[in-house]
């Protein structure tokens, strides 16, 4: 094991209790890396949707995971696991953890890190982790979306939104999203969205057919589910693939699937945190490939909302709850390097 000489004993970590859901900063041993794994002095945290159902015992870390939330982080590498060659101490660094982020030491597999685009913060690099690999699977692997094809990103305002809106740009498509107010929709008109369209004000499915695109689009990343399952049928191209990675308006629907025979549409769906280490690792490597050039010209550039200190965990939560933020919400540690 290969380290620096500032490794902490301990370290502070969010600690949710079990009875109330209550927040609360404790403190316990600093984690050692296994042999695949790269220990990470967090400065930067992004919050995730899935840090509140974990929270509130809806979805619950897979048994070999850190009991601890938090699901990205930034930072620079403390101390590597005996088969990592890659990384070094001191190395600054993103990655994609096995839960533990809301901390200021983090385990990381090392096929889930990243490097720090140039001039990026720590802030702008934890919010690159989870949406990269979530974008990735679902709208180019599992969706398999072609340059000049048409994609429909629901939820465009969110950090997944966002970078997909950026990412789907980028490589040559077509992109069209949705959001729950007009001037997160101009913001995202800016960032490169063809249409922006306000879900609370408007149909989109209405919006699509009267700009003539009834049956024209290719793909959908869809976090909402609910009515617009339906909605996203009757706009879909054929062979269309619509994906689902969250059903926020509800996991039941009344739906008319006639037109999936019609128009051979493929309906799919995944999380990411239930898929192996290797199958992450994959997801980095294209992602490297594919993505990193586009972080490092700055045509893709995260979108940081507001930042909190750790110890206002509790207030990140709730902003994240409102549903105001526009793009991701980062936690800092206020402990550096020593």
């Amino acid at each position: 094991m290969s380290a620096t000489n500032s490794i902490p004993e301990t370290h502070r970590y969010v600690h949710v209790d079990p009875q109330d859901k209550s927040l609360s900063i404790e403190t316990g041993p600093t984690p050692e890396p296994g042999p695949d794994e790269v220990l990470i002095k967090v400065h930067a945290a992004g919050l995730n949707r899935a840090d509140l159902l974990q929270r509130a015992g809806l979805y619950p870390p897979p048994e070999d995971a850190s009991p601890i939330m938090g699901l990205e982080v930034a930072g620079e590498v403390l101390t590597i696991g005996d088969k990592v060659t890659n990384w070094q101490p001191g190395d600054k660094i993103c990655a994609l953890t096995h839960g533990g982020g809301y901390s200021d030491c983090a385990l990381a597999p090392v096929g889930q890190c990243l490097p720090i685009p140039p001039g990026f913060s720590f802030a702008q690099a934890a919010a690159l982790p989870e949406a990269l690999l979530t974008v990735w699977h679902n709208i180019f692997q599992r969706a398999k979306l072609q340059p000049g094809e048409r994609v429909l990103i629901h939820g465009g305002a969110s950090g997944i939104g966002t970078l997909g809106i950026q990412m789907s740009r980028a490589l040559g498509s077509e992109v069209y999203t949705t959001a729950g107010s007009d001037e997160k929709c101009e913001a995202l008109q800016a960032m490169g969205a063809q249409l922006a369209i306000n879900y609370k004000t408007d149909d989109f499915e209405t919006v699509l057919k009267e700009q003539g695109l009834k049956d024209q689009i290719n793909v959908i990343l869809d976090m909402a589910g609910g009515d617009f399952i339906q909605k996203n049928i009757n706009v879909a191209a054929p062979e269309g693939r619509i994906v689902y990675i969250a059903f926020i308006r509800g996991f039941a629907a009344n739906v008319n699937f006639a037109p999936l025979l019609i128009k051979r549409l493929t309906l799919t769906g995944s999380t990411l945190r239930t898929q192996s280490f290797a199958q992450k690792t994959v997801m980095v490597e294209e992602i490297l490939e594919n993505i990193y050039p586009h972080l490092e010209s700055g045509a893709i550039k995260p979108v940081v909302d507001r930042e909190f200190e750790l110890e206002q965990v509790a207030d990140a939560h709730d902003y994240m709850q409102s549903g105001a933020h526009m793009g991701k919400i980062i936690l800092r540690t206020q402990e550096q390097l020593g």
